[in-house]
């Protein structure tokens, strides 16, 4: 599979790590590869950072919680591509998969609710109520816990 990847003008150029496209029918048969898909590449690109064993189990963090946020499309045709790329000390997660219409709306809208001002009190309130964790508040996380940014391209 062909990832389409577009850099920002003015934003530096990330150098391509590591790729893994997996058909998206066999990623959601089983829960349990998201763990090992985001461990395996989290290992890959942890090997030379000065506390790699720190970074990786960050990293595999951040990869799985995406992950599992993929895992629950509705559309079992096409590819998932995971590709990690670089620049400096900055790691960039993409990930391409397919996505009904419904979908990419709800991508579209929690990318911009976790963009808001708002993000962190949002975040605080959900994690404090005994519900699981949506999707939603998954993404949040990321960018509250993590400092992600976020992006749908």
């Amino acid at each position: 599979m062909e990832t389409v990847h577009h850099e920002l003008a003015g934003e530096p150029t990330f150098e391509p790590m590591i790729q893994i496209d997996i058909e998206i029918k066999a990623f959601v048969s089983a829960w349990k590869h998201c763990d090992y898909v985001s461990t395996y590449m989290a290992r890959m690109i942890s090997q030379n950072r000065s506390d790699s064993v720190h970074h990786s189990n960050l990293f595999s963090s951040a990869l799985n919680e995406l992950l599992e946020v993929a895992f629950r499309t509705r559309h079992a045709d096409g590819e998932l591509a995971c590709r990690v790329s670089r620049h400096g000390a900055t790691d960039r997660i993409e990930l391409t998969l397919p996505c009904v219409p419904e979908e990419r709306q709800f991508y579209e809208e929690a990318v911009a609710q976790v963009a808001g001002i708002e993000a962190r009190e949002r975040y605080l309130n959900s994690v404090s109520g005994d519900l699981a964790p949506s999707r939603e508040v998954v993404l949040l996380e990321l960018a509250v816990d993590y400092n992600a940014t976020l992006r749908i391209e």
